[in-house]
Formats: structure tokens, C-alpha cells, sequence
């Protein structure tokens, strides 16, 4: 199944993608980074759509 998965190098954790993920998967790690709960992701790909520097994709987990 495809999960979120974010550019942790690249995120500025601006929050755009925590505020729209409707099961909170996303979290906001240390002010610097977002970083997603892989078995609260339901894949709908929101966050996907609102991050503003594209650094979000859908990618096969294990």
C-alpha cells in the first residue's frame, strides 16, 4: 500500500501538511522537520496536494 512519505531533508515544517491530514498522521518533529505515523496514514494524498514545495509523495512502504 502507498503511504506519505516527506523530504525530511528538504521540509521547513511549515505545517500545511499536519493541518490537513484528517487522521493527524503527520507530526511536526522538533520545529524542524514533518514526519509521518505510517500506520495512522490512510493514503488520501491531502497532504500531498498542500504541501507548497512538493516535497511530499506516495511511495510503496513495508
Amino acid at each position: 500500500m502507498k503511504k506519505a512519505v516527506i523530504d525530511e531533508k528538504n521540509c521547513v515544517a511549515c505545517g500545511c501538511c499536519a493541518r490537513v491530514c484528517p487522521r493527524n498522521a503527520i507530526i511536526i518533529h522538533r520545529g524542524v522537520t514533518a514526519k509521518v505515523e505510517h500506520s495512522v496514514c490512510i493514503s488520501c494524498g491531502m497532504c500531498v496536494r498542500s504541501c507548497p514545495a512538493s516535497l511530499i509523495k506516495m511511495e510503496e512502504t513495508v
